[in-house]
């Protein structure tokens, strides 16, 4: 069962999704999960196709659309903030603390993809979060400076910056706003070249397979600077003190940023691996989805 709803996030309408479970009473007390979908996603996605499965098992599941993206409200439209997406989630959680029916202490969250990357960052500091899931994990800022763990040479990135700048300088005289796309945004532009990530994103996203009216392919170029600065990672092995898991698919392209969270991570962690999996695979195709659901649903089962 799914109910829309929303709820506010310093002064923003956040666009949301209640999923809950079958049978569900207003009377009862349930574990919650926040989920957070990822860069370029709406709630109606991968996300969603997931909150839908783990509710069945017996959880209240929130997903939301980001701060600026979607249907959920903030100017300028499409910007990729992970700061907002950070505060999004722990938004979300003060949002289940108003439900009568949410066992605050027995919350979760999760995220896929740029998600997860905020999963594991909020994770770190909002300790109202007792387990902490991801799925093809693929943190912002990480992602960016190391592209699929080949580090991105410095004097690209000064130049990235530089350009940033005089883009802010062209919309601050008015000047029309820069979109970058996430993934290609037609089949002429992917080659051989193409990493899988990019080449199975556009399937993904500029297809039926799962193409979405708010989901539009771009974000906001003046935005780029704020996910450089961005890390998920730089406090793991200290403040990460929840359990921990990490699906991967074995092909994924991405798998180099769980095989790092996992390694940084103290305490009770877990590295599940997909075999045969890429990275989008594990967004929707039965035979991939099936297993990451399975282990998700047991893992918060027997963590919350």
């Amino acid at each position: 069962m799914k109910k829309s709803t929303s709820f506010k996030n310093k002064g923003l309408k956040m666009a949301a999704e209640l999923h809950l479970p079958e049978n569900f009473l207003e009377t009862e007390k349930y574990p919650a999960i926040v989920c957070i979908h990822p860069a370029g996603g709406v709630k109606e996605q991968t996300i969603g196709h997931y909150a839908a499965r783990i509710a069945e098992s017996g959880f209240v599941v929130l997903t939301f659309d980001a701060s600026y993206q979607g249907e959920s409200e903030g100017e300028p439209r499409y910007l990729e903030d992970p700061t907002s997406r950070v505060e999004d989630a722990r938004a979300g959680a003060d949002y289940l603390a108003t439900l009568p029916y949410v066992d605050m202490d027995r919350l979760g969250v999760f995220g896929i993809c740029a998600g997860g990357g905020y999963a594991i960052s909020v994770a770190q500091t909002e300790h109202r979060f007792k387990a902490v899931a991801t799925v093809s994990a693929s943190p912002m800022g990480e992602g960016f400076r190391n592209f699929l763990g080949f580090e991105t040479p410095n004097d690209v990135l000064l130049d990235m910056l530089s350009k940033i700048g005089e883009q802010r300088n062209i919309e601050a005289k008015g000047g029309a706003p820069l979109y970058m796309h996430w993934v290609p945004e037609t089949l002429a532009e992917i080659n051989e070249n193409t990493p899988d990530l990019l080449r199975e994103g556009y399937d993904y996203y500029k297809t039926p397979r799962a193409q979405h009216p708010n989901s539009v392919n771009k974000y906001l170029f003046t935005g780029t600077d704020r996910m450089l600065a961005f890390s998920a990672f730089d406090q793991i092995g200290r403040f990460l003190t929840q359990p921990f898991l990490l699906i991967a698919g074995s092909k994924a392209d991405t798998k180099v940023f769980s095989d790092q969270a996992f390694n940084l991570a103290n305490g009770d962690k877990e590295l599940f691996v997909v075999e045969g999996a890429t990275h989008i695979a594990l967004y929707d195709i039965p035979e991939y989805f099936e297993q990451a659901v399975a282990k998700l649903i047991a893992f918060y089962s027997q963590k919350l």
